[in-house]
């Protein structure tokens, strides 16, 4: 899956993988979207369940559906996000005098909405022809063992006829746990930036909020830690935050911010966390630390998720077949490695071709087809073996179920969607029936969250309860 947008989506991890693979074969058309008041603390409005071709784990029957007809087609943003430690679900709606975001758990109960949150004036470029480029998103985060929903759009402020304005990011900080209508966020932080749109990135894989922009891809070549709690925002010099990158044409990135620090990955190779760590002196069993015919610096920072780093590893000769390992992203140390023929990105790459996604109780950590049972340190490689197809994962529950995509290497393949068994060696998989739709994420419980495209191509937001046996 070279397609570019598959390879800068990140929004909600597989959500983006899932778009592109969505035809709209869902039949149903219920697009119904909850007014305020209507059932804040009680049971959702008793509306007819969209039909949904669901995996033998869920219940096609039991769950709800919220019509987000707002979002137009072809882009990555998709505003919807599981709420992190809990079993609950959040999304985002226009309104006429700007956005609201909901939280509503996997029984369908509202618990909170917002106040009308107001957007900003659009950069330029940002709104086209065909339609918006971006759009506001949202990010569910756990950060110091308190979960959050961020709200975040990207555009001018203060701009009028008088005056150009500042290009800023804009974040609304709201309590996971808040209740009632008419929530306003804890705080609204205004990062500075300077980006073309779809350059936006906001994550906290690493335990702090990370702001990122300059460049497509997950990584983009600028950012900012933001402190939650006070508003505070620091931006990252990368240029001088690990000593060993302190020369005119040494370049780096900041992959993940954490309490103690943030994750640095270097252009040419190799990365650390300044003043902690560098990886010259954690490379797994059998690695040099250095790679290549000019002895760069190994070791290429995937991504982080779940307290890890997923790093890749050049092995041997020129050829040979990568080495894959997860590092404990507080001190660095390998926890398990895993040989995988899956390619390596370039570490001057912002891009990835899979998005990183974890379980949520974050057990099981994959990307692409390189997967990691993180509580047991043993890997699992899903690539093609020649007549194993490769499987790429989108999404993983707390049970060791994963569902994925065959990679098709022969012009004219049809890709399969599949439900991959992590808890066996191998990951034994086996297809699921056409037609068939997986989960971008999952809660705590085992719901899965869905999206689809009704009949009229606008984007539906379901939630399925799992199947009781």
């Amino acid at each position: 899956m070279k397609d570019k947008k598959m390879r800068t989506a990140q929004a909600m991890t597989a959500a983006a993988l899932l778009a592109l693979l969505a035809t709209g074969c869902s039949s149903g058309t219920n697009t119904a979207e909850n007014k305020p008041g209507d059932w804040l603390g009680g049971a959702a409005a008793a509306a007819p369940l969209a039909k949904l071709s669901v995996p033998p784990a869920f219940d096609a029957s039991k769950g709800w559906d919220e019509g987000l007809s707002w979002v137009p087609q072809g882009l990555i943003s998709m505003p919807v996000t599981v709420v992190p430690r809990s079993q609950a679900v959040a999304f985002m709606q226009a309104a006429p005098n700007g956005y609201t975001i909901s939280m509503r758990s996997a029984d369908g109960k509202l618990a909170w909405r917002s106040a009308p949150w107001a957007g900003l004036t659009p950069v330029a470029g940002a709104t086209g022809s065909r339609g918006p480029a971006e759009i506001p998103d949202l990010n569910g985060v756990e950060i110091e063992g308190r979960s959050y929903i961020v709200a975040y759009a990207h555009g001018l402020r203060g701009k009028d006829q008088l005056h150009d304005g500042a290009e800023i990011v804009r974040l609304a900080i709201f309590p996971a746990n808040a209740k009632g209508e008419s929530v306003k966020p804890l705080r609204e932080i205004d990062v500075p930036v300077s980006a073309d749109p779809g350059e936006i990135r906001v994550q906290a894989t690493g335990g702090r909020l990370l702001v990122a922009w300059g460049q497509e891809g997950y990584f983009p070549d600028r950012s900012a830690t933001v402190n939650v709690t006070s508003g505070e925002v620091a931006v990252h010099d990368s240029r001088r935050l690990l000593e060993q990158c302190r020369t005119p044409l040494c370049s780096s990135r900041v992959v993940a911010a954490t309490a103690d620090g943030p994750l640095v990955a270097m252009a040419r190779g190799g990365f650390g966390m300044p003043g902690r760590y560098f990886s010259e002196n954690l490379t797994p069993e059998g690695i040099d630390p250095k790679s290549g015919f000019l002895g760069d610096l190994n070791g290429s920072v995937y991504g982080a998720e779940a307290g890890h780093a997923l790093i890749s590893w050049h092995a041997g000769k020129v050829g040979d077949t990568p080495v894959w390992a997860i590092h404990d992203l507080r001190t660095g140390a390998p926890q398990a490695r895993l040989v995988c023929g899956q390619e390596v990105a370039p570490s001057e790459d912002a891009t990835r071709d899979y998005p990183v996604v974890s379980s949520p109780g974050g057990q099981y950590l994959a990307a692409g087809s390189v997967v990691f049972d993180v509580k047991n340190k043993r890997g699992i490689c899903l690539q093609g073996d020649g007549n194993r197809k490769t499987i790429a994962v989108l999404s993983i529950q707390d049970n060791g179920t994963a569902y994925g995509v065959t990679q098709e290497t022969s012009a004219g393949g049809t890709s399969v969607l599949a439900q991959v068994d992590l808890r066996t060696a191998t990951g034994d998989a086996k297809p699921l029936e056409m037609g068939t739709e997986v989960p971008l994420a999952h809660t705590e419980d085992g719901t899965g969250v869905f999206l689809t495209r009704n009949e009229d191509k606008s984007l539906r937001l379901s939630v399925r309860r799992p199947a009781r046996r």
